[in-house]
């Protein structure tokens, strides 16, 4: 079984890993260490390397007025940049402890480290008086009880006042009572008693030792004169006085009264008073009990003061009251807004949840006037989370468009829970950067043009523009045309575009008869990385000019004749058949072929045709005119008289 040291040592060993792990260091240092001290070993007990400390960004922010410590970059040491007096930071408090934080920007995190200040013995008691006169009456009784002035020690615990000593008369003992707070109050005790016509005076010596080692002293001399007779002591209307009073209270205020009576009369009835210790706060007058304020009051730097007031009568009989006053919180304090750190730049597609700023809020009041909410101001992408202790994190809520918002002024602002409500604000300026995440658009859905044929080369046909709503080289638009082929030829040989202007040009002239349309497609494309493009169709239209002369087409005028030739055919066959006929039925021979096939009717078949013939080869035409002066359209009545008369053989 483990014994009650192994137990103890566990439970630290335990504690240590668990306050590590959330982010916490405890330390321990003696006051008044010469600057550069050691106090601890940062790097070691987070586990951080050397050369992480400068790259991750580690740095020490006291929220303290002064400045006590600082990291030292190249070993890693927590250490002191300030002598530190333990009585000058901690006078009323028993544990001193410094508090800083540890920022690791690289990580977003922060630490807190806790620095204990231990006493030292480095100051002596001492006496506010070192020269003390009391006056006792020869009638006081032995056991009688003088209060004597106590000694200060400003060092804490062991190095504090621990004893007293008195020496100098066998008239005269000392008692030390326990005061309310545990302190040590010395009385005279009178063990013997006085007689005035003995000796008027008694000359004794009181002595304060602390605890330290080695211990120091501080004395006082006592110097007691013999009175006659005083049987009262003053006596308080209250056994403790309290008062509540604001911080904000104006100085010079009367704060509370004390009343003390004495029932002898004479000088010993005679009531003055005074406080036990001295203060720079409060001021107490000797004849009529009134305590006022000295100087302002700050709730968040003592919330209570405890006062001992002592009435003595003339006769040196004495009676004390206890006076608490308590300190009340005045919302005097505006949260304290601090940016630790920010981006002053961030990518478009930075992901949600993107940390852009650390910032630390505090306020100093307390209660519900020290309880601050943070919000950010606007309709913005952007929210507030909590982090370590007072810490708040900026981060975005979603992917950010720079091309509806540019950039950000994000308002933190910090408001307590006072009435009225005080509150202070942040600004974090966030540029948002581009990211090639738009493609160029065009200005018309699809572009056509007219261009009349037999243009000259180079001629402009149309511009076609293309906007990219990026920022930058990503917004840089350059065109250039798709590939393809016009009649077998790369359509690069009859157009271009210009990359800069996407002003498109003709390389060659056009000729209606051989090209009508030329559709073809033109693409932009952005200056990013990866580039992003979008393509646009163009029609050209070539428009047609008078600028050949009608030609007769061969081929036509041979199909027609040979069209009349077969007509004059079927005629012959036919005049043939009826002249065998006539041969038959005892017709004459010799009859002129003319009166047969029917000369009027093959004119009149002829001068059907001697109109205009329109033979149309795409848009333009040709005419062939077929007249009496250029055709036969008449067959010859009778042969001529040296000719036979044209016969047919038989079939």
């Amino acid at each position: 079984r483990w014994g009650r040291r192994q137990r103890a040592l566990l439970w630290g060993v335990l504690l240590a890993a668990w306050e590590a792990a959330w982010g916490q260091l405890r330390y321990s240092v003696p006051e008044e260490m010469p600057k550069g001290s050691f106090v601890g070993d940062v790097a070691k007990d987070l586990g951080l390397q050397l050369p992480e400390l400068q790259d991750r960004g580690v740095r020490i922010i006291d929220r303290g007025r002064t400045q006590y410590f600082a990291l030292h970059a190249k070993t890693g040491h927590l250490v002191t940049v300030e002598r530190i007096d333990r009585e000058q930071l901690c006078r009323l408090v028993e544990k001193c402890v410094l508090r800083c934080e540890l920022i690791v920007e690289g990580e977003m995190k922060v630490y807190e480290i806790d620095v204990e200040i231990k006493d030292v013995n480095d100051n002596a008691p001492s006496f506010k008086e070192i020269e003390l006169k009391e006056k006792i009456s020869e009638m006081a009784a032995p056991g009688s009880r003088f209060p004597l002035p106590r000694a200060h020690d400003p060092d804490w615990g062991r190095n504090s006042l621990q004893s007293y000593e008195l020496s100098g008369d066998e008239h005269f003992s000392l008692a030390v009572q326990a005061g309310p707070g545990g302190d040590q109050r010395p009385e005279l005790v009178l063990a013997k008693a006085l007689d005035r016509e003995e000796a008027a005076f008694h000359e004794l010596v009181l002595r304060a030792s602390d605890g330290g080692d080695p211990a120091r002293t501080g004395t006082a001399r006592i110097r007691v004169t013999v009175l006659d007779a005083n049987d009262n002591a003053p006596v308080f209307s209250q056994a403790e006085y309290t008062a509540r009073v604001p911080e904000d209270v104006p100085v010079g205020s009367t704060l509370i009264s004390l009343t003390a009576t004495d029932a002898d009369e004479g000088l010993n009835g005679q009531v003055k008073y005074s406080l036990e210790k001295d203060t720079d706060v409060f001021q107490l007058n000797n004849e009529t009990g009134e305590i006022k304020i000295l100087r302002s009051l700050d709730f968040e730097e003592v919330d209570g003061y405890e006062l001992d007031v002592q009435a003595r009568d003339g006769g040196g009989l004495y009676n004390i009251a206890k006076v608490v006053i308590t300190v009340t919180d005045v919302n005097d304090n505006a949260p304290e807004l601090t940016v630790t750190f920010q981006l002053s730049a961030i990518s478009e597609d930075a992901p949600s949840g993107t940390v852009v700023g650390l910032l630390h809020v505090q306020d100093r009041d307390s209660g519900a006037n020290g309880e601050v909410r943070c919000s950010l101001e606007g309709d913005i992408p952007f929210r507030l989370q909590s982090s370590h202790g007072s810490y708040y994190r900026v981060v975005t809520t979603r992917e950010l468009d720079r091309e509806q918002v540019s950039e950000y002024n994000v308002t933190v602002r910090a408001a307590d829970g006072g009435s009225p409500s005080l509150q202070s604000s942040a600004v974090l300026a966030l540029r948002v950067l581009d990211v090639n995440d738009n493609a160029p658009v065009f200005a018309e859905e699809r572009y056509s043009a007219r261009l009349a044929e037999n243009n000259a080369a180079g001629a402009l046909v149309l511009t076609v523009r293309a906007t990219d709503a990026d920022w930058g080289q990503n917004a840089r638009v350059r065109y250039r045309l798709s590939e393809g082929r016009v009649r077998g030829a790369p359509l690069s040989s009859y157009v271009s575009v210009q990359a800069e202007t996407g002003a498109l040009y003709a390389l060659r002239s056009f000729d209606y008869e051989e090209v009508r349309e030329v559709g073809l497609w033109v693409r932009a494309e952005d200056g990013g990385a990866p580039a992003l493009s979008s393509n646009v169709s163009v029609r050209l239209l070539i428009v047609d000019e008078n600028d050949n002369a009608p030609q007769v087409l061969a081929a036509v005028s041979c199909l027609f004749l040979a069209f009349l030739l077969l007509l004059l055919a079927l005629r012959l066959r036919r005049w043939r058949r009826e002249q065998l006929l006539a041969a038959d039925g005892g017709a004459l021979r010799g009859v002129p072929v003319s009166h047969f096939v029917g000369i009027d009717g093959v004119r009149a078949f002829l001068q059907s045709y001697s109109h205009d013939v329109a033979l149309t080869a795409d848009s333009r035409k040709s005419h062939l005119r077929f007249s009496a002066a250029s055709c036969c359209d008449t067959l010859p009545a009778r042969p001529p008289p040296d000719e036979p008369a044209p016969l047919l053989g038989e079939e």
